[in-house]
């Protein structure tokens, strides 16, 4: 089989990797570019489906389940609200289990104690556990006596 039809058939499969976005057709086009540069070097029939058969596999089984699961990953950039939970924060009024502010990042937030019995001073560092509507619930970085 001629290199130029195995070019052809990884085009043809790049194609339907564009619109299906499996991951499956676009290993196999690269599966059938490994052929073609088979053919292209002079082996033979058997050689280019070999070639194909052991990429094909290759891709399949080894690089597309390491791919999904990249894919499927949370970003490691966290945006908006979300981006302050973990941070560090300055207990602006004394925060309790039901009212407070913080200073985080530089903007003032109406804060509340995660553990109720709880009473954060003013100047202590806090960190920020969650963030409820605009409310961040935190937990003192060192616990006072």
């Amino acid at each position: 089989m001629p290199w130029f039809i195995w070019l052809l058939a990884a085009g043809v499969l790049g194609v339907a990797e564009f619109f299906t976005l499996t991951l499956a057709f676009g290993l196999l086009a690269g599966a059938a570019l490994v052929a073609a540069v088979v053919s292209g070097v002079g082996i033979g029939l058997l050689g280019q489906l070999v070639a194909l058969g052991v990429a094909a596999v290759a891709g399949l089984v080894i690089v597309r389940p390491v791919a999904l699961r990249h894919m499927t990953q949370a970003p490691l950039a966290r945006e908006g609200s979300a981006a302050l939970i973990g941070g560090r924060a300055e207990v602006m009024q004394e925060v309790t289990a039901s009212h407070g502010l913080i200073r985080i990042s530089g903007e003032e937030w109406s804060a509340r104690a995660l553990d109720e019995s709880h009473v954060i001073p003013v100047g202590a560092m806090v960190d920020v556990m969650e963030i409820e509507g605009a409310t961040a619930i935190v937990y003192p970085r060192e616990l006072l006596p």
